[in-house]
């Protein structure tokens, strides 16, 4: 390998007048390359990598959201750099050729790790100068249970809600609805918000109708979708975490949790409500684990066969 690039650097150099720091900067992205395959299976030699391999790698970058600029000059770098190994005679063929970027690289969805999730959580269940905890958790834990859009929980009513067999009915875009289950600490916090703080919200409203929604504002109002973001942020400040937050992450983490646990697309597909199942695809920035568990699955080279 040393050889390769040692004998690359001088071409560079000589022939084609490129400055130590240009030199430099395609030396970094080839590195970074070999690097890769050597933490991920194993590099043996340039003569060896194969298509399969720049896909992996290729993966792994957008993972890391990197703009599509620094991608492209990555990949730009190695195909150069293969070109020159095929001219040389060093290399029977470019397994950069015909790769090509995404034309515009999808905004990976913001999400919350475990752990953040977990501390978000923790806050929420803290009663001390918390006097809403009742329904600021069970609004959490609906959120990440079920992965509704916050346009859909505003308008949520309490007869959409089957406790019993923890489903609730959603009134979805394009008016088509779905039934999307919820597990049992949704439901805990749910019964505990409905039976022990929502009628005393309830009875703060003076108005002639009184919303039938199941969550209420301090007012007793219907909560919209902006008071939803405002309790999120409340109680996000009172973790560490510096992140701000959005509902429509939790619709995210609900989504690439499930993905990275092994459920099917179609499946994620059918509870997020997406028409289509290219929208869906958007979340299969997988962990690294899982990155990880398929490189040592599908490339050649990645485990050694005990003799």
């Amino acid at each position: 390998m040393e050889k390769e690039l040692a004998q690359y650097q001088s071409y560079l150099n000589a022939e084609r007048g490129y400055s130590n720091l240009t030199v430099q900067a395609y030396s970094k992205d080839i590195q970074a390359f070999v690097d890769y395959l050597k933490e991920n299976g194993g590099f043996s030699t340039f003569q060896a990598v194969k298509s399969l391999d720049v896909r992996v790698y290729l993966a792994s970058l957008y993972e890391a959201v990197m703009a599509r600029t620094t991608i492209a000059r990555k990949v730009s770098s190695l195909k150069n750099f293969y070109a020159y190994l095929v001219k040389e005679g060093l290399a029977q063929d470019n397994p950069f050729e015909g790769v090509a970027l995404r034309k515009h690289q999808a905004h990976l969805p913001e999400f919350l790790y475990e752990n953040e999730l977990q501390e978000l959580f923790k806050v929420a269940y803290d009663k001390k100068d918390h006097p809403r905890y009742r329904r600021d958790t069970a609004l959490l834990e609906f959120l990440f249970a079920t992965g509704v859009r916050v346009s859909e929980l505003s308008g949520l009513t309490v007869d959409q809600l089957d406790l019993r067999n923890q489903l609730v009915l959603v009134h979805g875009k394009g008016n088509k609805d779905r039934y999307v289950p919820f597990g049992s600490y949704a439901k805990k916090a749910l019964i505990d918000y409905i039976e022990n703080e929502r009628p005393a919200l309830f009875a703060k409203n003076r108005q002639a109708e009184k919303p039938a929604e199941l969550f209420l504002n301090n007012q007793g109002g219907a909560l919209t979708s902006a008071g939803v973001t405002y309790i999120l942020n409340q109680l996000m400040n009172k973790t560490s975490l510096t992140a701000k937050i959005h509902p429509h992450m939790l619709r995210h983490t609900f989504a690439t949790t499930l993905l990275n646990r092994g459920a099917d697309m179609r499946t994620v597909q059918e509870l997020l409500g997406h028409a289509n199942l290219s929208t869906t695809q958007i979340y299969t920035h997988v962990s690294k684990a899982m990155l990880q568990s398929s490189y040592q699955n599908y490339f050649p080279r990645a485990k050694r066969e005990n003799k």
